[in-house]
């Protein structure tokens, strides 16, 4: 019998995504060796996500500030906007140190399964960013049933909005093998072929 505030750490670790029960244990375990100051940091870390971070007023991403940084940052192309569905995307796009632009996060995708509809997703202020400066507006939606529904309305509302809207090439990953890919990822591939 273990004493009721370790269960209870255990299973506070246990609502995290992708611990089971015996990581949860080691991590709770994991807490009973570490100092009480790096204890209270790590406590202290959890309650400043939950009351320090905000939604950013123009993109939606995840910031302390009036504006996130990538919306404060002049140095980005400002007339080019990357939606997205969540601010992990961002994450990932931003590893490849190759996109300049800016996001808009719509937080969720069209699901009619799920109950989730357009006028649930962050979509109204991305039409009122729209001026006559944007450029493009690029759909990096996931390769999924929601994401695609979602692009292809995305799409339709944007069209007639003097706005070049494009989508997210899909295929082969780098050192993948056609033998092991799917239809669907094959089909993307060929349909996102570009001239050598």
């Amino acid at each position: 019998m273990i004493p009721a505030s370790l269960e209870k750490l255990v299973e506070s670790f246990r609502l995290l995504p992708g611990v089971g029960a015996k990581s949860a244990e080691r991590y709770a375990l994991s807490m009973l060796d570490a100092s009480l100051e790096d204890v209270e940091e790590f406590a202290k870390a959890l309650l400043d996500v939950k009351t320090k971070i905000k939604t950013c007023p123009v993109c939606g991403n995840l910031t302390e500030e009036d504006k996130c940084s990538i919306c404060s940052d002049s140095s980005r192309d400002h007339h080019t906007i990357c939606v997205v569905q969540s601010m992990k995307d961002i994450i990932a796009m931003e590893k490849t140190n190759e996109y300049k632009g800016v996001y808009h996060v719509l937080q969720g995708l069209i699901s009619t399964t799920k109950g989730i509809l357009p006028e649930d997703l962050n979509i109204k202020s991305l039409l009122e960013r729209l001026n006559d400066e944007t450029k493009e507006i690029i759909l990096a939606t996931n390769a999924t049933m929601e994401g695609e529904t979602t692009a292809l309305y995305l799409d339709k509302i944007l069209s007639g909005k003097g706005v070049l809207v494009t989508r997210i090439a899909y295929g082969l990953p780098m050192g993948g093998h056609l033998d092991y890919a799917d239809e669907l990822t094959l089909i993307k591939a060929i349909e996102g072929r570009k001239k050598i």
